[in-house]
Formats: structure tokens, sequence, C-alpha cells
């Protein structure tokens, strides 16, 4: 794939965590003028729980970029006042196109309608599989073979507008969340910047979403973490990769929480939550239909260590059943 800017357009930015500050570094390299960035709001972060920018925000100074970080767009929203000013910022900044990716914010109408090329989105699955807020780690739990990246042109549904260009890339077995979002990542640069060029253009091709298919990827939540036995290991072994980095499958011993960033299914049986081997490299656990091999663990205080040097300080044995 070549993305040769022939023409050069206006073009905002609307976004917040790496995937999207990838894509904003891929347009900018591109050429392409970015006289506005919206982001969130600061969060507070780290142990002093200090005010920190998003990637998207960081990337935007980095190159000198105006920010704007309005709590929301809703005209008629709680925050009437923030959502004027960004529409004054908007207007003047006078875009052909809007790029949105990962922003977290919904945009009104009145956003869709504002630029002269509408606003394009980028994606990570291949639409209308996984729509919603967290289609990398759905796709991985789900195990899936293939996910990839999708340029959509923005409606006002949730992930419904027409498709402009698809990217597929294979799950590959050993994948997590954090390695399948880096790749998708940089796929999801590479492609927008094709995209801007055909829109340039006039070069871009719109085609519906099949009504067949459909899945929405459910915000992920820290109550999923919590390894549930009774499941086949297979389930288990893909929410590991799933949760990593975040929330970080777990299980709890003796009153604490004890995260699982590493584990395969394998063969085994026995009552559900029970540990079946204590290995040099690995602790297995029976689960509802075989069992996990878990081979990276992290206790509360500590950092993520191969079972084989958790083991040298902390005595579990065979038959022990985990909660």
């Amino acid at each position: 794939m070549t993305a040769m800017v022939d023409a050069t357009l206006r073009v905002g930015f609307a976004g917040t965590p790496e995937f999207a500050a990838e894509a904003l570094a891929a347009i900018l390299a591109a050429g392409h003028a970015v006289p506005l960035v919206l982001t969130q709001p600061d969060r507070p972060a780290g142990r002093g729980m200090k005010l920190q920018p998003s990637a998207v925000k960081q990337c935007a100074l980095q190159h000198g970029l105006p920010v704007a970080q309005p709590t929301s767009l809703k005209l008629d929203g709680r925050y009437p006042e923030e959502a004027a000013a960004a529409r004054v910022a908007l207007q003047a900044a006078q875009l052909d196109v809007l790029v949105v990716a990962a922003y977290g914010l919904i945009l009104p109408q009145w956003v869709l309608d504002l630029p002269r090329l509408g606003c394009l989105n980028i994606h990570g699955s291949l639409l209308p599989r996984w729509r919603g807020a967290a289609p990398i780690h759905r796709a991985i739990e789900a195990g899936d073979a293939e996910t990839g990246v999708t340029i959509m042109q923005m409606d006002a549904g949730l992930d419904t507008g027409d498709m402009l260009l698809v990217a597929p890339e294979p799950i590959r077995p050993d994948d997590t969340t954090a390695t399948l979002h880096d790749r998708l990542a940089t796929l999801g640069g590479q492609w927008i910047v094709e995209a801007l060029a055909l829109a340039a253009r006039g070069g871009l091709t719109a085609t519906p979403q099949p009504a067949e298919g459909i899945t929405y990827a459910h915000k992920i939540d820290k109550q999923e973490a919590p390894l549930d036995w009774t499941l086949p290991a297979a389930v288990l072994a893909r929410r590991v990769r799933a949760f990593d980095p975040f929330p970080g499958a777990s299980f709890r011993r003796t009153g604490e929480v004890v995260k699982v960033w590493q584990a395969d299914a394998v063969d085994g049986q026995g009552a559900p939550g029970t540990v079946l081997a204590v290995e040099s490299d690995r602790l297995v656990v029976a689960c509802g239909v075989g069992a996990l091999a878990l081979t990276s663990l992290q206790r509360p205080g500590g950092r993520r260590q191969p079972v084989r040097e958790v083991l040298q300080r902390w005595a579990i044995g065979v038959g022990e059943s985990l909660d």
C-alpha cells in the first residue's frame, strides 16, 4: 500500500490514547495541516494521581498544534459553555475533514456536519463485527482468527457508518491486547493517510456495512478480571491474553489477588480451581474442561514474574483449591 499525498487537506483530529496518537503522527508525517486537535481532559494517573495529558495531547503539543479538551460536545448538555467554545474553535479551523480515533466522546450531529468531507473514524475491527468500545479485547477473547482496521464515514449511530477502506490483520496465537493493539495502531495510521489521499482526489468509495454479522464490543470492566475456573481452559487462556494489559486476569489465594499474565490450555482433569501440578516453570489448575497452565504471575505489590521465580517465595501445593 502506498499513500502518495498529492494534495494536502485541513485535517482536524479527535482522539485520546496511544492508538489515536499514532494516527495523528502519521497524518502529520504525510504533510497535512492539522489546525485543531480535540482530546479528553487531563486525568489523574500514577501513584501521586497527578493530572496527566493524553497521548494525543502530548503528540499535539510536541508539534505545536492547538488543543481543545471539552468535557462534552453537546450544546444542550451539562457543559454547554465548553461545547460552545469547542464549536467556535472547530468553525474557525475551517476543516476539510475531521479524523476520529478512540476519542471517547459522542459526536453530535453539528460536529458530523461541520467539515466539508465529514468525519472519518479509525476503528480497530472488521466492521460490522465488534462495534463499540473494546474491539481488540473482544476479538481475542472470542477466539477470532482475524481482525483489522476499518476506515469509516461517521454517522449518528454507534460505528454504523459506511466503510471506506478495510485492512485485515491476523490474530496470532500468542497475541495479547497489547501486542495486537500496537499492530492495529500502525495499520490505522497507514490507512487513514491512504484515505485522506483518496479523499483529496475525490476517490473514496463508500460501502454500507452488511446487515449480518453485527456484534458489540462492550467496554471492559474490572469485574471481568477474576478467572471462573468452571469455564473451559481454552476460554480462560483467551481471557488472559485479552485482559493484558487491562484489567489483568486474576484469582484469589489466601486473601490476596494474584494476576495471571501468561497461561496455556492443557489437558487435565479435576475439580475446577484445584491445583493439579506444581512444576518448575508452570502451575497447572483444573478448569471446567481441561486445565490452565499458568506461566507468568504477579503477586500484590510485585511485578510480572515467571512462575519459576514466584514459586521460590510462594508455597503452594497440589490439591489446593483456588478461589
